[in-house]
């Protein structure tokens, strides 16, 4: 069955094809369970009105008649050259390239993110949010990312469901209008190894219809209780449900880059900035709340004139990091639905503010059940850098998760906490959650599998030969030097090297297609299936793309039989 999310407004798209009327729709099934994401996620957004209104009444709002959660999602993207892009099997078919070493250089200057925007790129640009305005998705903001080629978007913040609705729309947007300016939108998050990954920035807060944003500390945040409650409670939903956070941005293609210098860890941690670490501590030891001041910045020249400075400074290592008045959630994948991650969150904050609810009805004050909080809790704050060695050793000695791939991540949905939470907060049934679990982990061994046979064929119809044809031309030379009676012993290296290279390519070739046939045959449970995919197939593929990659460097580019690195990310 299906029905139209009205609070989501209908549009008309123009493309092609002629003129479609677009319905923002929920989808269920003749039981009636959830069959879309868009369903669960207004369920959530539901719980979490229900449960924070609950908690307003608590502290004296009377006024206040919804909560929403309101969300503003960047898209970071690639574009590559369409000629290019079709000249690569594995771009085709998986979206990622599964070879191809490094150029000699890359994103080392920053001269791209900081660099002004071609003139090539910028017309796509103006033509994507034309297209999007069009349709009343109310795109603003749009600059170079960190890696060549990279780029990023960025909406006007709408309420939940809309900028869900609004972000796939920008996603289908990009793909056909990089067709119309002769290149492909690259939304995979890792398609380049070695270079910066892409993301979608999941900025989430929580907004009465009054205006009041629960997040928004004030100017005086010691004294404004609905943030600090909200504040608590999130801390509280972050800390008990890390594992259902992780869950929610897992994929293959995630995989490549959490944990990678650009992204946050796997391990889900939070930061909140120096002046709300005190404003915790105080509230932790006792002490007596202090209000926190807005400290400027002073440039030193006369005609610039000085800056206020935020209560935080947005640790970019965070996986979730508090930027003011909102939190970034800055692991969720770029081509993922924000459905997901936001209902989690919309969820577990509802739980919470339940929970915080029912103590302060039973007789606790609200300062008593924040401090309970925030003691039993604060082990999920951290505020250094997220990339380090010592953090994944500290995040050991508190506790805290770190599942690094997909397979791991998806095991939560089998804890009989998250699913009664869940359950309970009518936002996934018992039957949806273990659908859910049998589909995402499907997904991931069939991406897995494509990625898979995509690389045996490039690897044996393509790399392989063109490596043996260069190896070919390389013994010749040799054998028509030592005619002439010159020294040939270096040319001679190089056919001992390359040769050797090849002869190990081949041997990982037939482990990677052995692996492949391994797993297509196991007939165990879903999740063994995917471990066999991730810890055998998976692990081929990278053994014969660390050889491949060595043989790139030392093939003849006239014979090297599909566009390299260079190519694609300088060839705009």
């Amino acid at each position: 069955y299906t029905a139209w999310d009205c609070t989501s407004p209908a549009f008309v798209r123009q493309d092609a094809g002629g003129a479609t009327l677009c319905i923002p729709t929920a989808f269920c099934s003749y039981t009636g369970e959830a069959l879309d994401q868009k369903t669960p996620l207004l369920r959530s957004m539901e719980a979490i009105n229900k449960e924070a209104l609950r908690l307003l009444r608590l502290f004296g709002n009377t006024t206040s008649k919804k909560v929403t959660p309101s969300v503003g999602p960047e898209q970071e993207y690639f574009l590559v050259d369409a000629d290019k892009f079709l000249q690569r099997k594995d771009l085709i078919y998986t979206g990622r390239t599964l070879f191809g070493a490094m150029p000699p250089k890359g994103q080392e200057l920053d001269d791209h993110y900081f660099g002004t925007i071609r003139q090539r790129i910028a017309g796509f640009m103006k033509d994507v949010n034309e297209e999007l305005w069009k349709v009343g998705v109310t795109s603003k903001t749009q600059h170079n990312e960190v890696a060549p080629a990279q780029h990023e978007l960025a909406p006007i913040y709408a309420e939940c469901n809309v900028a869900l609705d609004h972000n796939h729309i920008v996603m289908q947007t990009l793909k056909r209008v990089a067709c119309q300016h002769g290149m492909k939108c690259l939304l995979h998050e890792k398609p380049f190894a070695g270079v910066n990954g892409s993301g979608k920035h999941d900025n989430w807060s929580v907004i009465t219809n009054t205006g009041v944003n629960l997040f928004n500390p004030g100017d005086n945040p010691a004294n404004n209780l609905p943030f600090i409650a909200a504040l608590a409670c999130t801390i509280k939903a972050v800390d008990e449900y890390a594992d259902l956070l992780r869950m929610s941005i897992a994929s293959a293609g995630n995989d490549h880059r959490l944990g990678a210098n650009e992204a946050p860890p796997a391990i889900i941690s939070m930061f909140l900035g120096e002046e709300l670490d005190k404003l915790i501590d105080a509230i932790v030891d006792g002490k007596e709340l202090e209000d926190i001041n807005t400290g400027r910045f002073q440039t030193g020249v006369s005609v610039v004139p000085d800056f206020s400075k935020d209560n935080t400074d947005r640790n970019r290592t965070s996986p979730f990091a508090f930027t003011g008045n909102k939190f970034e959630f800055r692991a969720v994948g770029s081509s993922q639905s924000i459905a997901g991650p936001n209902t989690i969150l919309n969820t577990i904050l509802a739980e919470e503010m339940g929970i915080m609810a029912k103590e302060i009805k039973g007789g606790k004050t609200p300062m008593e059940v924040i401090k309970e909080f925030l003691s039993e809790h604060r082990r999920i704050i951290f505020n250094g850098d997220g990339y380090s060695a010592e953090w994944e050793a500290e995040a050991v000695r508190r506790g805290l998760a770190n599942h690094k791939n997909t397979v791991d991540a998806m095991k939560c949905l089998k804890e009989e906490k998250n699913i009664e939470m869940l359950d309970r907060q009518g936002v996934y049934s018992r039957i949806e959650l273990a659908s859910r679990y049998e589909i995402l982990l499907d997904n991931y061994n069939k991406a897995i599998q494509v990625e898979a046979l995509t690389a045996s064929k490039m690897a044996r119809n393509e790399i392989y030969p063109a490596a043996l044809a260069y190896l070919k031309e390389l013994a010749s030379t040799a054998l028509k030097v030592k005619q002439t009676g010159v020294d040939n012993g270096f040319l001679v290296d190089d056919v001992k090297v390359l040769s050797e290279l090849i002869s190990d390519m081949k041997i990982k070739m037939e482990n990677l297609d052995t692996e492949i046939i391994r797993a297509q045959a196991c007939d165990a449970d879903i999740m063994d299936q995917s471990i066999i995919w991730r810890d055998g197939v998976f692990a081929a593929m990278n053994a014969l793309r660390e050889t491949v990659d060595i043989i790139e460097t030392k093939v003849d580019e006239k014979y090297w039989p599909m566009p390299t690195y260079m190519d694609l990310l300088f060839g705009i």
